[in-house]
């Protein structure tokens, strides 16, 4: 995957976890995905980053949230 591939996939994911999580800021959204996407900084395959990345992002929000 494409690193602006992965970038828009990533942008997208925070737009549908803030409207999923409207009581939580936007900003909160952002750091928790973007925390949880550099944890794969580095990793050679991508491909299923951003899926990755929402499944953490779901479970850490919807333990706050």
């Amino acid at each position: 995957m494409a690193a602006h591939d992965e970038d828009q996939q990533i942008a997208a994911l925070v737009r549908r976890l803030a409207a999923q999580f409207p009581a939580l800021d936007t900003g909160a959204v952002e750091g928790v995905v973007a925390e949880i996407h550099r944890g794969f900084d580095g990793r050679p395959v991508r491909d299923f980053v951003p899926l990755l990345v929402e499944r953490g992002a779901l479970r850490r929000l919807s333990a706050t949230g």
